[in-house]
Formats: structure tokens, sequence, C-alpha cells
């Protein structure tokens, strides 16, 4: 689609003006300044006009004049995409930020969340009720858009991703209809929403499982970078060994002298308090730690340590491989990583898919892997006057070029770049011919475009 005209842009904002009621229809000041801010600083684009919807009927009601304009479509949940997919230079933004409401139901133990709810909005709805959500790392992260793309997390071992915990979704398709999707309504449109994430509609609501989970232990054990190839020996039995209930993230990180240091962060949500104190002693057992701290804590508290420690406005850069397991070439790559960093706030993040997720059947959902496998996130991140920008990228891309001879050949489709061909290509697996074909079903003039999917040629 070419980029619309200044008329076409002008047609549009005056009917969302005359058609939006209670929701704002921005061109500029504040409030399109506040539309159009992500988590990556970096993105500079900037939509003709942004709406902020604050219900259903106004998101179909952007969704119809968008295309009668030819105006092409963003959707903004969290802002947390790296690459700025819920903007769009000269196109239509809706911004469902405004739509945050989050209804928890104790006795069900299932929550009602808001198209524009974050991770942090779940979590601490339903920790008054004792119950927490599979989520993911950060709580600022738009719920939905994880929630369609996987959703890795520190408590996916036990409870899955957080698609796996998606019950039912509230969409506008393209041609304005609203309708809810469930395994009985619509299924194969829910299939497709598990995995595929936004590129056939807009969830302006969706209902997730919740799980009551009376003690969390969490925390951090740092350990010096001389000890690494020590300590990542123990870790890959660790890996091995690990019961669904203990979820342990790892990677590279600045510590605190400014040299790089290895962390494993261990989640312990299990009954057995006892079992899970044992857990962080055998990481510590592991090398001399720098610092080992892991308590009881809530996932509200979790969520908020990841935000402090990757606020929004720096500028970033992120690739993404998946590995199978801890070979030596995968712990060579990492070795790289932390002795070329290039900024103090850059880091690589281990996940690790074991346990709950992996008893899905591949074929049950989008999401293109149920395989145990390591999700490595490789993220360049730097202040925004930093003159090294071009440094921090080809870190970035050095890096994940260390982990490519022992990589899988797609990877996680919420953080590949847009130029990532080849491993889109591969990311849905054995699901990416059913995917496409239920694009061209419900979305046959890709009015919607989210997360990368694979060439259909």
């Amino acid at each position: 689609m070419p980029p619309p005209t200044p008329t076409q842009i002008a047609r549009l904002t005056d009917t969302l003006r005359r058609t939006v009621r209670a929701g704002e229809v921005v061109t500029s000041g504040p409030g399109y300044d506040a539309g159009r801010s992500t988590w990556n600083g970096a993105v500079s684009s900037r939509p003709g006009v942004i709406v902020r919807c604050t219900d259903p009927a106004e998101v179909r009601t952007a969704v119809i004049a968008a295309q009668e304009n030819g105006v092409p479509l963003t959707v903004r949940g969290g802002g947390h995409d790296w690459a700025g997919r819920s903007l769009s230079d000269g196109g239509l933004t809706i911004d469902l930020s405004g739509m945050r409401s989050v209804t928890v139901d104790p006795v069900a133990e299932i929550a009602h969340v808001s198209g524009g709810a974050t991770a942090a909005d779940l979590a601490t709805a339903a920790q008054p009720f004792g119950l927490t959500a599979a989520t993911g790392s950060a709580g600022a992260v738009g719920m939905v858009g994880l929630t369609l793309g996987g959703g890795y997390g520190p408590l996916s071992g036990r409870f899955g991703l957080a698609l796996d915990n998606l019950l039912s979704a509230d969409v506008v398709l393209a041609d304005g209809s609203i309708v809810t999707v469930d395994s009985d309504r619509e299924p194969d449109l829910f299939w497709a929403l598990r995995g595929g994430g936004g590129n056939f509609g807009v969830v302006t609501s969706m209902r997730v499982r919740l799980h009551r989970v009376p003690t969390l232990l969490s925390g951090i054990v740092l350990f010096p970078w001389e000890q690494l190839a020590t300590v990542l020996a123990g870790f890959s039995d660790v890996l091995l060994e690990s019961p669904d209930e203990l979820t342990v993230q790892s990677g590279v990180l600045p510590g605190p002298d400014g040299k790089p240091a290895f962390f494993l962060s261990p989640t312990w949500s299990g009954d057995d308090t006892q079992a899970g104190e044992r857990a962080p002693a055998r990481l510590d057992s592991l090398g001399t730690a720098l610092a080992s701290q892991v308590t009881a804590t809530t996932t509200p508290e979790m969520l908020a340590g990841i935000d402090a420690q990757f606020p929004f406005g720096r500028h970033v850069q992120i690739r993404q491989r998946s590995v199978p397991s801890l070979t030596s070439g995968v712990c060579d790559a990492l070795d790289i990583a932390g002795s070329t960093l290039t900024s103090p706030y850059s880091a690589v993040s281990v996940h690790s898919f074991h346990g709950a997720a992996t008893r899905v059947p591949v074929e049950e959902t989008a999401f293109g892997i149920r395989t145990p496998h390591l999700m490595i996130e490789i993220i360049a991140l730097w202040d925004p006057d930093d003159s090294r920008a071009a440094e921090h990228r080809a870190w970035a891309d050095k890096v994940s070029g260390a982990f490519g001879p022992d990589a899988l050949s797609g990877g996680y489709p919420n953080l590949l770049g847009p130029d990532e061909a080849a491993q889109i290509a591969h990311a849905y697996g054995p699901n990416a011919a059913r995917l496409l074909a239920l694009k061209r079903r419900f979305d046959p003039h890709h009015v919607f475009r989210a997360i990368p999917l694979p060439d259909p040629a």
C-alpha cells in the first residue's frame, strides 16, 4: 500500500472525529506524543493519526474507516515491540492503552483482560486473591501481544506459555465484525491467534486462566566472568533435571563493577517450599557467587524488577536465537557475548523452555516449536545520546552470528525483526501453511500486520 496522502489523512481524521465519541483522535500534541511513545526510544515513526479507543465499537469504527480511506493500520497495546510495529509512518494507529481494565473471578480462577492491559496490570489484579498468571518477564509488556505471540516466562515450566492459558478472545476482524473465539466458537481463528500474533484482527479483550501459587521464590545468583565455563558445566545438569516447578532464566549482564557477569535467576512455583529453598543452594554451589539473593516474592514484584532494568526510552536492537541445549558452541557464544559487551545496559537473556510448555502437541496451536530448547534474547541497549550506536548494533549482530551454527532454523516471532527472513521462514515450524491459509481467509487484504509471518512465496 502506498503512503497515504495528506488528503486521505485529513478525510480519515474528520471521519473519526465525527464517529468516535468517547475516545481521543489526535494528529499532534501531548496525546499524540503519548500514543507514539514506545519502549524502544529509537523508533521514530510518526502516524498520520492516532485514535485512542475506549471500547470494541470504536475499534471497529477505526478499522473500517482506515480501509475506506486507503490508510494503513497498526495497533498499539503496551508499546513494547522493539521493532516498532505498533506504529507506521503516515498511517492510522489504534491505541488500546486506555483499555487496561482487568477483572478477576477468584472462584473460577479466570481473569478478563482488556486489550491494552499490561502483564503488571494482570498480575496486580490477581495478587490479592492469591492467584497469579503465566506472563513474560517484564511488567510493562502488553498482555495481549505477549500472549498472541507466545509468552515465555518464569512460570512456563509449570503452567506453559502465556498462550497456553488463553481461554477465549474478543476480536474485531477486518470486515468490521466483532466475534468471540474459543475452542468451540471459530476454533480455526482461535488456533491462529495462539502463536500467530495480531495478524488476524484486533483483540479487544481476552480471558485467561489463573493459577493458585501459595509461595513464589525467585531472585538472582551472580557469578564472576572468570567462572563462566565452570558454572555452565554444572548448569547443564540443572537444566536437564529441573522439575516443572523450577524455571531458571540465565544469561549475561554487566556486573556491579562494570565487568561482564553470568547470572542465574531461578523461579520456584511449587507447593513444596523446602524443595524450592534447595534450588538456589544448588545454583550457589556451581561456583563462588558474587551475590546470591533468592527470596519469597510475588509476580508483580518480579515483573517490576525487570522493568527497572529495562526502562522505556533507551535505544534497543534485539536479535534472537533458539538452541536445543547448552552445547559447547552455545557456551562459546555466551563467552563472546560477555567478553565483547559494548554497553553497560546490554544483556543476553536465556529462557528455558521445558516442562508443561513442551507437553502441548505442536499442532494444537500455531506456535511452532514444542521440543525442549533455550530461547536466547540478545539485547543491545544504549542511551539516546550515545555516539556508539553502530557499535552496539554490531555487537548484537556478532553475538547472533556466534550462536548461529548451533541454532535451530526458526526463532521466536515476538522478537524477530522484519529483516530476519531466513528465521521467519521457519519460525512456525509445521504450522506455517495452515497459518498462512487462515490469514488469507480472515484477512485477505492484509489489513493487520503484527509479528512477522513467513513469505507466502
